[in-house]
Parts: C-alpha cells; sequence; structure tokens
C-alpha cells in the first residue's frame, strides 16, 4: 500500500502539465487524517491550489475513494457527488436558461446594451456602477427596453430588487452579493422568476454557488484581466477545463481577459459561453467585432467534431 507522501506525489506526476504556471501554496491545517485527503491536500496546495481549494479537492478525493474503494491519482475529481453538489434535478433552483449562452457582451450602460443587442448578441449584461439609485433605476429600465424585440437575454449584474421591478431577464451577483442575501430575500430572488447567473473563482466558490441552484455559473478570470483588481489568480484553460467537467450539469460562462485569439482554447474546455468586456467597448467598430466573436463561437472546435 502506498504512503500518503508516496500517493501525493503520484497525484502531481499526473496532473503537473495541467496545472503548470501556479507557485505551491503553503499546505492548510489538515480537518481529517485520512490518507487519500491528506495526499490531496498536500498534492493540490503543491499545484497551486490556494487553501479552501485545496481543502474542497482533498474532501472530494476523499469521498471518491470511499465511494469507488480506488485512490486513482491519475483521475481529477470530476463527480459532483464527490463534492457534494446537489443531485439533478435541483431541490434549490433558480429559472433555467439555455445550456449554451453564446457571446455574452458584459456592457458599461444601457446604450451599450441597446446596440450590442441589436447587433445580434445573443446575451447581455449591465454593469453599471453607481452609488445614485434613481440612476440605476433608470439605466436598468433603459436596458430592459433597449433589448425588446432583440431576442437578446439581458442579466442585470448586482441590482437585483431593480431587475425584478423593471422585468429584466436575469441578474448576476458575485460571491459577495450571494452571501449577502439572508433567507427571505434568497426566497424573493428564486420566486421572483429571475435567472441567476454567479461569479466562481475555484472549487470552494463553485460549491457554495451550488447550494442555491444558480440558471448559470460563471468562472474565472482565466486570464489577467486590468478591469478589476482580482483577488484570486487567474485560473487558466487547464484550470476552466476541470471546473467544466464539474459543473457540467450547469450553463458555463468563462470569464476574464479572453480575447479573440483565446476563443478556440476556452471553448474546447466545454463551455457554452464566453464574456467579453474590452474586446467590444474598446473595439473601432463593436458590431464588426461583436459578429467575428459570434462567428468564431460558432468555429467546430479541434478534437469534438
Amino acid at each position: 500500500m502506498r504512503d500518503t507522501a508516496a500517493l501525493a506525489q503520484e497525484i502531481l506526476a499526473h496532473h503537473a502539465a495541467t496545472f503548470a504556471g501556479f507557485a505551491p501554496e503553503p499546505v492548510p491545517t489538515p480537518t481529517r487524517q485520512d490518507q487519500a485527503y491528506l495526499a490531496a491536500l498536500q498534492a493540490c496546495s503543491a499545484l497551486g491550489f490556494i487553501a479552501h481549494d485545496a481543502e474542497c479537492l482533498a474532501q472530494a478525493w476523499q469521498a471518491r475513494t470511499e465511494r469507488t474503494g480506488r485512490q486513482e491519482p491519475a483521475l481529477w475529481p470530476d463527480g459532483p457527488e464527490d463534492f457534494g453538489l446537489q443531485p439533478v434535478p435541483r431541490a434549490q433552483a433558480f429559472a433555467a436558461c439555455p445550456q449554451n449562452l453564446g457571446l455574452y457582451a458584459v456592457l458599461p450602460d444601457a446604450g451599450w446594451v441597446g446596440r450590442m443587442a441589436r447587433a445580434g448578441v445573443p446575451t447581455v449584461q449591465l454593469r453599471f456602477k453607481s452609488d445614485d439609485a434613481a440612476a440605476i433605476e433608470r439605466e436598468v429600465r433603459a436596458a430592459v427596453q433597449a433589448v425588446q424585440g432583440t431576442g437578446a437575454l439581458l442579466f442585470i449584474n448586482d441590482h437585483w430588487r431593480v431587475a425584478i421591478a423593471a422585468g429584466a431577464y436575469g441578474i448576476h451577483l458575485g460571491q459577495e452579493d450571494l452571501d449577502a442575501l439572508d433567507a427571505q430575500a434568497l426566497q424573493v430572488l428564486r420566486g421572483s422568476g429571475l435567472r441567476l447567473g454567479v461569479s466562481t473563482h475555484g472549487y470552494a466558490e463553485m460549491v457554495r454557488a451550488d447550494a442555491v441552484g444558480p440558471s448559470y455559473v460563471a468562472m474565472g478570470a482565466v486570464f489577467p484581466t486590468t478591469l478589476k483588481r482580482m483577488a484570486t489568480a487567474p485560473q487558466g484553460v487547464g484550470r476552466l477545463g476541470v471546473y467544466a467537467r464539474l459543473l457540467r450539469h450547469y450553463p458555463q460562462v468563462a470569464i476574464g481577459g479572453i480575447g479573440a485569439e483565446q476563443f478556440a482554447q476556452v471553448l474546447a474546455t466545454g463551455v457554452g459561453s464566453i464574456a467579453v468586456v474590452r474586446a467590444l467597448v474598446n473595439a473601432p467598430h463593436p458590431e464588426d467585432t461583436a459578429a467575428q466573436l459570434m462567428k468564431r463561437m460558432q468555429a467546430p472546435v479541434p478534437g469534438n467534431s
């Protein structure tokens, strides 16, 4: 029988190439003494997973070992049941949205929302930053009006009460916003019929998001982005691929620093949507760029034909 250190080295040997480029993280204090758990905790920390994600992975590795009776260091864990995700159909779930949301444009105001919706972008998000409640309400209502007749699905970032009142298709929340919802607010939000998208930046946050059964899960940042200060390092395509396998029963949106030249490798992970911000807003001819990016979304993925 392998000892713990040897098992950890086997895990590293099989998966180091997938997760190359991350500096090792300190091994967190173990919460149990099972061998598969301890080996995975060491290996995942060495592969650069931060403490709460290494812990999440190690627990999943142990759960799979107990479920199957085999340690299997060559197989990265991706069984939803091993991470404690809700079985399908989910007991807690928001209204469904399309499995493939396609090109997903994140836009600063209602003018941009209308412009990209008229250009044929299938999914748009209003990310309007303001502390002025009246301005927020005006912008959200204008965005809802702007997509009328276009077929675009409109998500509102953060401002969920205004989004309900305005009749938006859905909302998008970050982890902090999700944590700020009490049980009553969550019940109101789910009961409204709005679709919910949730941002995640690693395994622990994906497990947290699954607990509320969102309509889709956003995963990132995939590549470096200058749009906002990120609490976590860019996740890279290797991590995105294993995240996509774990969340295969959810619609998935990849986000963060993704340019046209990276669409093929991102789509090869199996995600059904790519979110872009600068690629459209900073483009000299945004409508032409949107058309080009939508064409890339439809291109055959090598190896999947």
